[in-house]
C-alpha cells in the first residue's frame, strides 16, 4: 500500500501539459507515487502510461465524478492538476476533499498545485489590432486573481483556489502556473499541443484555416519542454518549502521570444494544409459565426486575445525557457501539425475539455 505522504492524486496524465510534466518526474527521481485519474482503463492506455511514469495506478472517472475525486484528494498529500483550466465543479471538488484531509491532519496542510493558463490577463481585443501601449502588462509578483476581469478564461477556477490558499482554517497549500502560448512536441502520452488541435478542428469546420476575428493577436509563448521544466521547478521547490504559494503563489511560465500574430500562424497552416490538398484555399482568413459561436465569448477571450507577461518568480528559482530560444513557434508548427492529426484520431476533440 502506498504511503499517502508520498502519493500525488494526478489530473491530466494523458494530456499534452500532464504527460510531458510525468516524463519529467519520473526523470527526476522523486520517488513518488501516482494516482491518476482517467476515464479510459483500457490496458493499452495504461501500458503506455506505465512506460512514462512506472509507479502509477489508476482510478476511473472523468472531472464530473465529484465522489471520486473528494476522495483521492482526501488521501493524497499532493494534487496535481493538468486537466482543465476552466472546470471549476472539479476544482471545488479537490479543494473539497483536501480540506476534509487538512481538517484530519492539523499542521500538516496538503498541497494543491493547478495549471492554468495566460489567457487569464486576455485584453479581449477580438483579433483586432491594438496598440501596444494600450495592451496591458503584468508580472507575476505583482499578480492577483482578483486584478482581471472576472469574465475572463480561468477566473472561474483560480478565484476558487485563490479563496482556499487565504484561508486559515483547513488550510490548502495552493500554487498556480500560468503557461504562455504552448508549442512544440512533446515526449509523453499526447505529444501535440491543445492549441493546434483546436485550431485544426475549428478549420475542419469551416473548410479552411481562420483566426478569430482579422487575427492581429498575439500571446507570450513557451516550449513544452520548457513548460514542463518550469512545472517541475516549481513543484521540486514546493516539496522543499521554497515556493511561493497561497497569495504569493502564481508563476507566469513563459519565454521572450518573438510573439507571432495568429493571422500569420493559421496562414502557415492554411498554406501547408493547401500544398497538401487538405484545404481547397492557401492562408487565412477570419472564420465565420458558424464556428465562433460555438465557442462563445470564451473563445474569443482565448483565441482572439493578446497578453504580455513577465515571469519573474521562476526565475528567481534558476529557471530559463532555453528549448523556446532554440526552436522558434513557426518553425515548430509543421510537425506540430502533422502530430495533431495522429493525435486526434479516432475521438480525442479538445472540444470536450470537460472530459480531457
Amino acid at each position: 500500500m502506498s504511503d499517502p505522504q508520498r502519493t500525488i492524486f494526478f489530473l491530466g496524465a494523458t494530456g499534452f501539459i500532464g504527460s510531458q510534466f510525468l516524463v519529467l518526474l519520473s526523470r527526476a527521481s522523486l520517488n513518488l507515487h501516482v494516482v491518476a485519474l482517467t476515464r479510459d482503463l483500457s490496458a493499452d492506455r495504461q501500458a503506455k502510461l506505465k512506460e512514462i511514469y512506472p509507479d502509477i495506478e489508476f482510478v476511473k472517472g472523468t472531472l464530473n465524478d465529484a465522489d471520486v475525486i473528494i476522495e483521492q484528494a482526501s488521501k493524497a498529500k499532493y494534487v496535481v492538476n493538468c486537466a482543465s483550466s476552466d472546470h471549476p465543479a472539479s476544482v471545488q471538488y479537490i479543494l473539497t476533499g483536501l480540506e476534509k484531509q487538512s481538517a484530519n491532519k492539523p499542521g500538516d496542510p496538503p498541497l494543491y498545485f493547478h495549471t492554468s493558463g495566460m489567457c487569464i490577463v486576455s485584453d479581449n481585443a477580438r483579433g483586432e489590432a491594438v496598440d501596444e501601449s494600450k495592451i496591458p502588462r503584468y508580472t507575476d509578483t505583482s499578480f492577483s486573481v482578483e486584478s482581471v476581469p472576472p469574465e475572463n478564461p480561468h477566473v472561474n477556477c483560480d478565484s476558487l483556489i485563490a479563496a482556499a490558499g487565504s484561508r486559515k482554517e483547513n488550510p490548502v497549500r495552493t500554487i498556480i502556473a500560468y503557461p504562455g502560448w504552448v508549442y512544440g512536441l512533446g515526449e509523453g502520452f499526447r505529444k501535440s499541443s491543445g492549441g493546434v488541435r483546436l485550431f485544426l478542428e475549428a478549420n475542419k469546420m469551416a473548410g479552411y484555416s481562420g483566426t478569430w476575428g482579422p487575427g492581429h493577436n498575439s500571446m507570450t509563448i513557451v516550449h513544452i519542454k520548457d513548460l514542463s521544466r518550469g512545472l517541475i521547478t516549481i513543484f521540486e521547490a514546493a516539496l522543499q518549502g521554497k515556493a511561493d504559494e497561497g497569495p504569493q503563489g502564481y508563476y507566469f511560465v513563459t519565454s521572450n521570444e518573438p510573439r507571432v500574430p495568429f493571422k500569420d500562424y493559421t496562414a502557415k497552416i492554411g498554406d501547408m494544409l493547401h500544398g497538401r490538398g487538405v484545404y481547397a484555399e492557401a492562408g487565412s482568413k477570419p472564420f465565420p459565426p458558424a464556428v465562433t459561436d460555438i465557442f462563445g465569448d470564451f473563445g474569443w477571450r482565448l483565441l482572439g486575445c493578446n497578453h504580455r507577461v513577465s515571469a519573474e518568480r521562476l526565475k528567481k528559482l534558476g529557471w530559463e525557457a532555453t528549448e523556446s530560444r532554440k526552436i522558434s513557434m513557426m518553425d515548430s508548427l509543421p510537425e506540430e501539425v502533422d502530430m495533431a492529426f495522429i493525435d486526434l484520431q479516432p475521438k480525442s476533440s479538445i472540444l470536450r475539455p470537460e472530459d480531457m
